[in-house]
């Protein structure tokens, strides 16, 4: 069994939909709930208990009409600059939280359920770790990070790269974990991305 309380999962949930017509994606619905409602809900379900969720577009809307009751709400003030801000901004929160690593996730990649999750937890040893989920041997998410990574993602994150620079230096620290089985890895990126949602 994983120590899962060593874990904390981080949703990345500030993006504002600008290829969707500005419609925040948090707030996109999803089986009934907003796509944030259920991010959360698979971390939750892999036996995390400790969720952080970034806000930035619509933040506000975001808190009314999302349960998102038990998860610390970062607000992100710089989301318009990409992905790596919200990440700087999540992994900000852990920081002294005594938390070892850090479970990323994206708000829109509803086709990433529990046992993809789950199996990158598996990947976790100590707060050196790096795993990443992989996908026909091609590296995406979830990502967990070790918290001795934190400060190195923080200081490359930059625009929508996110962790990308970072990983990209330490590609053979890394631990792929094949997930083609149990998840698929599409973004809700556009109108037609649409189609994936319930």
């Amino acid at each position: 069994m994983t120590h899962t309380e060593d874990i904390a999962g981080l949703v990345l949930a500030a993006g504002g939909g600008r290829r969707l017509g500005g419609r925040p994606k948090a707030l996109l619905v999803h089986r009934g709930r907003p796509l944030v409602e259920h991010a959360v809900g698979v971390l939750r379900a892999a036996g995390l208990r400790r969720v952080h969720v970034v806000l930035g577009a619509q933040a506000e809307a975001v808190r009314q009409r999302a349960d998102l009751s038990g998860c610390l709400l970062v607000d992100n003030p710089q989301w318009e600059q990409g992905m790596g801000t919200s990440l700087r901004a999540g992994l900000g929160s852990l920081t002294g939280t005594g938390v070892r690593a850090a479970l990323v996730s994206l708000v829109d990649q509803p086709g990433i359920g529990p046992e993809a999750v789950s199996r990158v937890l598996a990947a976790y040893r100590n707060e050196t770790s790096l795993a990443s989920a992989a996908y026909e041997g091609v590296r995406g998410h979830p990502v967990l990070f070790g918290s001795a990574h934190w400060a190195g993602i923080a200081a490359t994150a930059t625009g929508d790269r996110g962790a990308r620079a970072y990983l990209k230096s330490h590609e053979e620290e890394i631990t792929l974990v094949e997930c083609a089985d149990v998840a698929q890895a599409y973004d809700i990126d556009t109108e037609a991305d649409l189609g994936h949602l319930e």
